[in-house]
Order: structure tokens, then C-alpha cells, then sequence
């Protein structure tokens, strides 16, 4: 898969030295709180080698790349495409920032434009959808930004940090993207 350079990013394929990056966020509480549940329990070695093994050799219905610096293609984090659907023309948008030093700084807003002008102009899809918690208030602010709409609110959903919280559905569409 080609590499798509935005201002400050590039988006690159996973590599093998991309384990070491990977493993300093994996099982830290104030990334993965934000993320899905296979994060509650600890990630170990071998279970993160497995799922980088898996994206290196394209083993998974997922696809995606890692959002790297420009300059050196330093690992930044990840964002993927989940249950792509092609009669459909959808696919489930899935991102980390895995540096909390470069938390709100807007790599993620433009790694996300990156990929909507992947998934709209080159694969031709036409809805991508996420879920985000109702407490992540930069994520929220973030896929806004970027065009997505709130479409929907699964009520106390999720069991998170002692209590249930609402699982918010988002999206764009081909149309919107392109306005």
C-alpha cells in the first residue's frame, strides 16, 4: 500500500519496528480507557505481536496504516478501516494516538482527513461510521471537526471507570465529505 503525506504525517504500512511504539501505549490506562474493550485486560507481548504480524502480512479483514512524522516516519499511532463492507460501500473507522505527548495537537484530525480522502476518492466507499464515549470530549470535538455527525447514542453501553456511560455512533458520507 502507497504511503498518503499529509502537512505534518505520512501514513505508512505497519512494520515489524513498530512493536516497541505499540507496547508503550498498549497497556497504558490513559490511552486504552478511550478504547475498546479488548484493552480491559493486559496486552501481552505475544497478543501484540500477533495483531502487528496479522496487519504486516494482511491476515485481517482490517486495514490500515500507522500515522508516522513526516520527516523520519517516527510512529505517532495507528488508524485502521474495520468490517469493510464492499456491496455496501462502508467501513468502521479506528484510530489511536499512541505519544501522549502529541495528545491534542491535531495529528489525529489530520491523519482522519487522510484517510476520508482515501476511503472516498480512492475506495470509492461511501459511508464511514465510528463509536466514540460520551466522556472523550477531544474525540468528540476532533470527528466534528472533521465532518462527522452524531447519529446515534447507545445508553449506558459501556461499563467504564465505575460506571455506564453512552456509546455515541458517528458518520460521514461520500456527500458531505466532498461539500
Amino acid at each position: 500500500m502507497a504511503h498518503i503525506t499529509g502537512n505534518r504525517i505520512t501514513l505508512r504500512e505497519y512494520r515489524i519496528e513498530d512493536l516497541e511504539s505499540i507496547r508503550q501505549w498498549v497497556n497504558d490506562p490513559d490511552i486504552v480507557d478511550n478504547l475498546s474493550d479488548i484493552f480491559t485486560y493486559p496486552q501481552t507481548l505475544h497478543s501484540t505481536e500477533s495483531f502487528l504480524r496479522m496487519m504486516i502480512e494482511g491476515q485481517t479483514q482490517s486495514k490500515g496504516f500507522i500515522i508516522s512524522e513526516k520527516e523520519n516516519l517516527d510512529y505517532i499511532g495507528q488508524i485502521d478501516l474495520h468490517k469493510l463492507d464492499w456491496m455496501n460501500r462502508s467501513a468502521v473507522l479506528g484510530i489511536v494516538i499512541g505519544r501522549k505527548d502529541l495528545l491534542g495537537q491535531g495529528y489525529g484530525r489530520e491523519a482522519i482527513n487522510l484517510m476520508m480522502s482515501f476511503v472516498f476518492e480512492t475506495l470509492n466507499l461511501n459511508r464511514l461510521e465510528l463509536e466514540v464515549y460520551d466522556f472523550n470530549e477531544r474525540a468528540k470535538r476532533c470527528y466534528l471537526s472533521c465532518g462527522f455527525k452524531e447519529e446515534g447514542r447507545q445508553r449506558q453501553k459501556l461499563f467504564r471507570n465505575g460506571k455506564y456511560v453512552d456509546v455515541i455512533m458517528m458518520s460521514i458520507l461520500a456527500d458531505e465529505y466532498r461539500k
